[in-house]
């Protein structure tokens, strides 16, 4: 089967109301925390993609039982530290950072060694941020040059730590969380503000857990270890950072609106939506709720004939990490010149985003100045392509395909997009959804 897609029509206009497939964040964390619960814990609308379908074989090889079915996965845990498995077994992360870091802190005190390797993207990202606060947890860690594979070592006699994470990094956080479980005493994090659903999932099990706002940027996380909790039953939204493809299609088409129903607007992930209003977008949130102590919404939007360009305050930067590269092709075709600063996150994701977006928006004829960690973008209101574009996408990076495919229904030319399969480690039915709403790929 082809790994690549072509394009060669703009979509035509649609008012359609969708659905995306369940949130990736929350159901890796769903999996992992349901692992050390007591009983059978149950999850509707877990994400089936490559990254938790790593997560579930991961948790397998660690003696975990897990049930899946097409309505729903069950997972049966036996408590803290109730882990079985053989020294030195391998687990193998896939594409994911989020099960590679925050399962590196559940098995903080297994006294036994676990490999922790990846593919090969993953293995070019940088774990000393988690080696560090492990160290000073008192787990023996080893690395290659702080990449992986990790070779980690547990104890029985962890300590409790006060850390500071200055980079606003919610897996380096999510890690030190988990491994406070299963450490006596109070652990302490410092953290500037970044993606919450661990600190959710945390309150919703009742475990003892104080959040206190230090600024509008950080906060302090205190965790009282060693406290058991029950089985628990979840219902997983939708993916808001799968959401925000549709959102930009719709924008950027003509006459067109949709409505995605059932998706998390956690104010942590909801920058891409701020962005939009600021960039003059009529983008409404309607019928939001709270599930599992997360806010769930649907969110409407209809297309935008005068996107303003936008200098962007970097309180939004966590808020909307994922989703930079779709609002970096939005600029391409606003009227100015927008501006992003404090980015330099962008350039440890599964590609060096900042990088692979600035050299593609200059591929279709947008003028971009690329900083260590900020970018300019010249804004052009009548972009339209007239040529052929191949996207070779080297980092197999799944936002850069599917934004690639947005812009290819919306600025014209032919395209020939490579690496369709990078879309099974987040959103497998991508391609589909958008055939489903008119969207011409071959």
């Amino acid at each position: 089967m082809n790994n690549y897609v072509k394009i060669s029509n703009i979509i035509k206009k649609f008012n359609r109301v969708i659905t995306v497939q369940g949130d990736k964040s929350i159901s890796i964390r769903w999996a992992l925390m349901a692992s050390q619960a007591v009983g059978k814990s149950r999850a509707n609308n877990l994400l089936k993609s490559e990254d938790v379908e790593s997560t579930l074989t991961a948790l397998k090889k660690l003696g975990v039982k897990i049930l899946k079915n097409k309505k729903y996965c069950e997972i049966i845990g036996k408590g803290l530290n109730s882990y079985n498995f053989r020294n030195n077994t391998i687990i193998n992360a896939g594409n994911s950072g989020t099960l590679a870091r925050l399962i590196l802190g559940l098995l903080s005190n297994s006294n036994k060694s676990v490999i922790i390797k990846g593919d090969k993207s993953l293995s070019k990202r940088d774990f000393s941020r988690i080696i560090k606060p492990l160290n000073i947890f008192g787990v023996k860690v080893k690395s290659n040059k702080n990449k992986l594979p990790v070779i980690l070592k547990g104890t029985n006699c962890l300590r409790p730590i006060y850390f500071e994470e200055k980079k606003g990094s919610a897996q380096v956080k999510s890690c030190i969380m988990m491994a406070s479980l299963n450490t006596p005493g109070t652990t302490e994090i410092k953290c500037v503000n970044s993606r919450d659903h661990t600190e959710r999932l945390f309150n919703y099990l009742k475990i003892p857990i104080v959040i206190k706002k230090l600024s509008k940027t950080h906060k302090l996380i205190k965790i009282q270890g060693k406290n058991q909790y029950n089985a628990f039953n979840y219902n997983i939204p939708g993916d808001i950072s799968s959401a925000a493809f549709f959102l930009v299609l719709t924008v950027l088409s003509k006459n067109s609106k949709i409505i995605i129903k059932n998706v998390n607007i956690n104010k942590t992930r909801t920058g891409i939506i701020d962005i939009l209003k600021k960039m003059n977008v009529n983008i409404r949130i309607i019928n939001s709720k709270l599930v599992n102590n997360e806010l769930v919404g649907d969110i409407y939007v209809k297309s935008a004939n005068n996107l303003k360009a936008i200098n962007c305050n970097s309180e939004l930067n966590s808020r909307a990490i994922d989703e930079f590269p779709l609002i970096f092709l939005l600029c391409a075709k606003a009227k100015g010149i927008s501006f992003f600063k404090k980015i330099g996150e962008l350039r440890h994701k599964e590609s060096d985003r900042l990088k692979v977006c600035s050299n593609f928006l200059k591929s279709i004829g947008v003028k971009t100045i690329e900083g260590k960690d900020s970018l300019k973008i010249y804004g052009n209101p009548n972009l339209k392509i007239e040529k052929k574009i191949n996207i070779k996408n080297f980092m197999q990076d799944h936002r850069i395909f599917m934004m690639s495919c947005i812009a290819a229904l919306t600025l014209g030319g032919e395209w020939k997009i490579n690496d369709k399969n990078s879309i099974k480690t987040s959103f497998p039915n991508f391609i589909l959804t958008l055939k489903k709403i008119g969207a011409k790929i071959k």
